[in-house]
């Protein structure tokens, strides 16, 4: 069965999308940390991100590093945090959240609520520091 990132790959689920290429995807977690977490994912749908070929993981780290680059930029930050958990949803992903603290990046912590609008800004504003 199809997992739910799978599902905003093949555009059967909409999300917020920041970034994509032929293997990646980057898109904002419905239930953020902070503003501006997004997650990458590889199109290829693989449970366990230590499962990924090398070819992909290695592409995935490459394109998550320039999906970070331009979240620092656009939300204020001390730096871009990096959690890969793995446990939520059954496809390899990345967690990248804009941290003052590392607190910012504690999965414990009540998520924001934000509505359509602001998910559009944010959006938006990060996709405008991508070179």
């Amino acid at each position: 069965m199809a997992s739910i990132f799978s599902k905003i790959v093949a555009g059967e689920i909409p999300c917020y999308k920041i970034a994509e290429n032929d293997n990646y995807l980057a898109f904002l977690d419905i239930f953020p940390l902070r503003k501006g977490h997004t997650l990458i994912i590889p199109k290829k749908e693989v449970d366990y991100i230590f499962n990924l070929d090398d070819q992909t993981y290695e592409g995935l780290m490459r394109f998550a590093k320039q999906i970070a680059e331009a979240i620092k930029q656009a939300i204020p930050c001390n730096r871009v945090g990096v959690a890969v958990i793995g446990l939520e949803v059954p496809h390899a992903h990345v967690h990248l959240i804009p941290i003052n603290s590392e607190n910012d990046m504690n999965f414990a912590n009540e998520k924001l609520k934000l509505s359509k609008d602001e998910f559009e800004q944010i959006a938006t504003h990060i996709r405008q520091y991508l070179s």
